[in-house]
């Protein structure tokens, strides 16, 4: 029977005992550790030569004598020599320190994990008998996979009474379009305050029922909750010790009032962080086969907030047509956005790319003009969520087929 413990090696000293491809790979691990390590083999492979320079090591050449454990809290042992390991093995046994034998684990008394980690959870697999290290691997993988699903429970159940706040990206709204990072701060927080946009729907199912969930979603012309409210919810339950991720559509700084946010804490005193996220002004257009800059067509990209007044850097964008016009929350704005642009001498004939529901199973693109793009979006009766893109990127079929149903008007 073996029991797993957790040892930390940093700074302490750990004798390596040969210079091949095996102790390479050990050596960086231990030093990733912040382990102290001493190299004792007549020879160095390249990898382990270049970990001596690089990092520091001290190297004694030559063969190993048992007055080199002195000051040595574990051993690793692998020369190529069984009989060899397994003489460094014996000794390390009569002084009492735990030796790795990386020929034979089965005589050392302690064994390197296979090991994954997510945040400050750290996950090692062993074999308890007839070692394996390529079942261990295997093992270690299949966890590994689940915890960057987000599928293994890793909420803390003894708090420190330090609460934090995460603002995660959602992206547009499919779940695999989240970031590594941000699914593991939502399988470890303990509260989620989450936007109507964004994967909340398919994220809900897989937090644990007593994660408490606060919806704070806005819709146009209605804001439930404002956001002075929501700066206050996400100091108060941090304060409370709590781990509190803040879901948010698309990219947290890019028109999400993730400023606003990390502002409120900081000025709280509250530790604060920000997980970027897939921007709905690149990957929705995307979704419809959209560049939306592509060389000898668009050399720039202008993202505008369709709620906020036109500025005059915007009009000149809508006029020129080496840019990229991208529109977020603009279905309502499109009367005005289509009258600036054409008062300002854009080509009628501009094309306009309307992407509703990217990333969805509802994704649907209307290919339109500047002169029709009113009539058009009417009788098609789009929609939010919807992203409106302006230039000649936004021609049907420009660039890529798109399998979601597709408006094309003459016009």
């Amino acid at each position: 029977m073996t029991t797993m413990i957790g040892v930390s090696l940093a700074g302490r000293e750990v004798l390596v005992v040969g210079g091949g491809a095996v102790t390479a790979r050990r050596m960086r691990r231990l030093l990733d550790d912040g382990a102290y390590v001493r190299v004792v083999a007549p020879e160095l492979c390249a990898e382990v030569r270049e970990l001596v320079r690089r990092s520091d090591v001290a190297w004694t050449p030559r063969r190993f004598r048992r007055g080199d454990l002195a000051g040595a809290w574990m051993v690793h042992t692998a020369t190529g020599d069984a009989r060899v390991d397994l003489a460094v093995a014996a000794a390390c046994e009569r002084r009492h320190v735990f030796c790795i034998n990386a020929s034979s684990a089965g005589h050392g008394t302690a064994r390197l994990t296979a090991q994954t980690s997510s945040g400050d959870v750290l996950v090692g697999v062993v074999s308890d008998a007839g070692v394996d290290p390529r079942r261990s691997v295997r093992v270690r993988d299949a966890i590994d996979r689940l915890l960057t699903d987000g599928r293994l429970p890793l909420r803390r159940r003894r708090t420190t009474g330090v609460g934090r706040v995460d603002l995660v990206g959602g992206g547009p709204g499919a779940v695999d379009l989240l970031t590594v990072r941000g699914r593991r701060l939502i399988a470890e927080a303990d509260v989620l305050i989450a936007d109507r946009l964004g994967p909340t729907a398919q994220l809900l199912e897989e937090l644990d029922p007593d994660t408490i969930v606060i919806d704070v979603g806005k819709q146009p012309g209605h804001h439930p909750v404002p956001q002075e409210e929501i700066n206050a919810l996400l100091v108060e339950h941090a304060r409370a010790g709590r781990r509190v991720v803040r879901l948010k559509g698309g990219d947290p700084f890019v028109f999400g009032r993730g400023g606003e946010e990390v502002l409120a804490c900081v000025a709280a005193g509250v530790p604060v962080d920000v997980v970027p996220g897939v921007s709905s002004a690149i990957s929705v257009p995307q979704a419809a086969g959209i560049p939306v800059t592509h060389r000898q067509t668009a050399s720039a990209v202008h993202i505008v907030n369709g709620q906020a007044a036109l500025t005059s850097s915007t009009r000149a964008a809508l006029a020129d047509p080496d840019v990229t016009v991208v529109v977020l929350m603009g279905v309502a704005a499109l009367p005005r956005l289509v009258a600036a642009a054409l008062a300002d001498g854009a080509d009628a004939e501009r094309p306009v790319a309307i992407v509703e529901s990217g990333h969805t199973p509802q994704q649907r693109t209307t290919h339109t003009t500047l002169a029709t793009a009113l009539t058009d979006a009417q009788r098609a009766g789009v929609r939010n969520p919807a992203v409106i893109v302006v230039g000649d990127v936004a021609r049907a079929g420009f660039l890529l087929p798109h399998p979601e149903r597709t408006l094309e008007w003459a016009g």
